[in-house]
């Protein structure tokens, strides 16, 4: 019975909200009607607005940062926190209307500069700022102040960027337990896609958002802000990007520096962009790449080349010609539903139509040991998986916690797990296996666990970084003979976890909108992601820029229409 109400309501709820936002439609378009007749043309609408289309409007004098950060604080208002509740934002930053009229003081002194002068940016809860919590939607953590901001925070507030808050996300980025869904966390909830913000009868959405950057892809979706930072271990970015129907870029393993952010691993993780448009996705990566003398693995970007301050200029109409692709079948289509392949092999038209060369299908090198080797999440830590992120969750998130000085809220993992052990009912919805698993690694140098580990990693490198160099070397295996490839073709983030293993980049861009299907009433994104070598991000993201010209799948939700407050107009 409760459960026949909760439907119910949820039902009358989804009706009242479809109601709410034809008005405010109507509302919109009789006020950019009543405008333009009085001769006051539109400079710019906040939905799907570009981070260009801001500038100009900033610089020419039609907004201030203030007036911008105002604005998209009441499409957070509204949609985040109100109707339909998509639940993105874990917290604002208190600060965000200050730091905008900083900004605007200095634009008015000539100080303007920077490519994100003036404009929000939002962060995944597991990036340092100073005087925000860093929680991973941990309870445990919701009282965690870091010392000061990581370094991809500086470099966004040098470029001029504003943060506007942290964004919600899978706890802990997915690693705390077996069965947790995409976008929950103990202290944020549920996150929903908006494409389909209604949720299940036990609270889950009936859409996934993606993970674990869910709530960086669903507000930036949504519009209520320009742009957001995620980060990835193993497809977390590209899973929420190919969801919302977003840019999702997750860099090569040293583009940016993983100072200050709460981690699983330091082997694998790496912050990256999410955008509504390449362009935007671009411009957002130069500002976050760049040398960090703390962080070792950011030690080529020392070298010319490697990490450019901006990948603009690599944005091409005709980044495909001349291009060779790879589209690997195996385990990868699998995974696909028959629309999804229909997908697949629509975007491989449009590949070679923009002039690149598809090998269709050509598989990785020994998949089969790829695919065997799975992730360790028990202990003992059985054999033939790979223990590297288990180890990592408790040896590198003990390095991040013992920065954070003797004022931590815990210190340990096992704190972690005991605090969530002393509140059940809040903390251990879907339980917490897999922190109790690394909580009983024994991290200490030489010690087994540890000599596992070292061991695991060098094995991931061999295979990983192995089968997907054979690959781009071509069918001859040899370098520099012209038959090299430039890039893998994968369905959404389904190959994630082989780049993500190798240390390699990849970009998702939309691939197309899916039907409804089962309890998912509205059409919705579908992503295709191109992977390239280390420090092949220029060639990718001129690849993904030629591919979103010659398509332009990207569609905005329905659910979150602008409001009259995102019209900006010229004066």
């Amino acid at each position: 019975m409760e459960a026949h109400s909760r439907r119910s309501r949820s039902a009358w709820i989804a009706g009242a909200v479809a109601l709410w936002l034809t008005g405010v439609a109507h509302a919109q378009e009789a006020t950019v009607a009543g405008r333009e007749q009085a001769g006051l043309p539109l400079a710019v609408e906040l939905v799907e607005a570009t981070i260009d289309e801001l500038q100009t409007a900033l610089r020419q004098g039609h907004v201030t940062s203030e007036q911008l950060v105002q604005a998209y604080l009441e499409r957070i208002e509204a949609y985040d926190d109100g109707f339909p509740f998509l639940n993105g934002i874990l917290q604002v930053d208190p600060t965000a209307l200050d730091q905008a009229r900083a900004r605007d003081h200095d634009r008015a002194e000539g100080r303007a500069r920077g490519p994100l002068f003036g404009i929000p940016v939002l962060l995944k809860d597991n990036i340092d700022v100073a005087g925000l919590p860093t929680t991973a939607g941990s309870l445990a953590l919701e009282a965690s102040f870091p010392p000061d901001d990581a370094f991809l925070t500086k470099r966004l507030r040098a470029a001029g960027a504003i943060v506007i808050g942290k964004a919600t996300l899978t706890e802990f980025a997915n690693f705390l337990a077996a069965n947790m869904p995409s976008g929950y966390s103990s202290l944020g909830g549920y996150g929903l896609n908006p494409y389909d913000p209604r949720s299940r009868a036990n609270g889950q959405p009936v859409l996934t958002p993606g993970g674990s950057s869910s709530g960086s892809g669903i507000a930036t979706s949504a519009s209520l802000v320009p742009v957001a930072v995620g980060s990835e271990t193993s497809g977390s970015i590209l899973s929420p990007a190919s969801e919302n129907g977003l840019v999702g870029i997750k860099p090569t393993l040293g583009l940016i520096s993983r100072d200050g952010i709460l981690p699983i691993t330091a082997d694998q993780d790496t912050a990256g962009p999410l955008a509504r448009t390449v362009t935007d996705a671009a411009l957002l990566l130069g500002v976050l790449a760049g040398f960090d003398p703390a962080d070792p693995a950011t030690a080529p970007c020392a070298k010319r080349g490697n990490c450019p301050g901006d990948y603009r200029p690599f944005l091409d109409k005709f980044g495909l010609v001349g291009k060779r692709i790879a589209v690997p079948h195996a385990p990868y289509w699998n995974f696909a539903t028959q629309e999804q392949r229909t997908f697949l092999r629509r975007a491989i038209r449009v590949l070679e139509r923009e002039g690149a060369f598809v090998d269709d299908p050509h598989e990785i090198p020994r998949q089969s040991q790829l695919s065997a080797r799975g992730i360790c999440v028990n202990y003992p830590v059985p054999n033939g998986c790979s223990s590297v992120l288990l180890y990592g969750f408790k040896h590198d998130l003990e390095n991040y916690l013992a920065g954070l000085g003797p004022a931590a809220p815990v210190h340990t993992l096992a704190e972690i797990v005991a605090f969530n052990a002393a509140h059940p009912a809040d903390a251990l919805v879907y339980g917490q296996s897999i922190a109790i698993a690394a909580s009983q690694l024994d991290t200490s140098p030489g010690s087994a666990d540890t000599l596992r580990y070292q061991n695991d990693r060098a094995r991931d490198l061999e295979l990983f970084r192995g089968a997907l160099d054979e690959l781009f070397r071509g069918p001859d295996n040899l370098p520099d003979t012209g038959d090299e490839f430039d890039a893998i073709l994968f369905p959404a983030n389904f190959g994630a976890d082989a780049p993500a293993r190798a240390g390699y980049p990849s970009i998702c861009v939309p691939g197309g909108m899916q039907a409804p299907a089962g309890m998912v009433q509205n059409a919705h994104p579908f992503g295709i992601t191109l992977t390239g070598p280390a420090f092949s991000e220029p060639e990718l993201i001129a690849m993904a820029y030629d591919f979103e010209q010659a398509t332009h799948f990207r569609e905005p939700p329905e659910s979150a229409p602008p409001l009259p407050s995102d019209l900006i107009w010229r004066k």
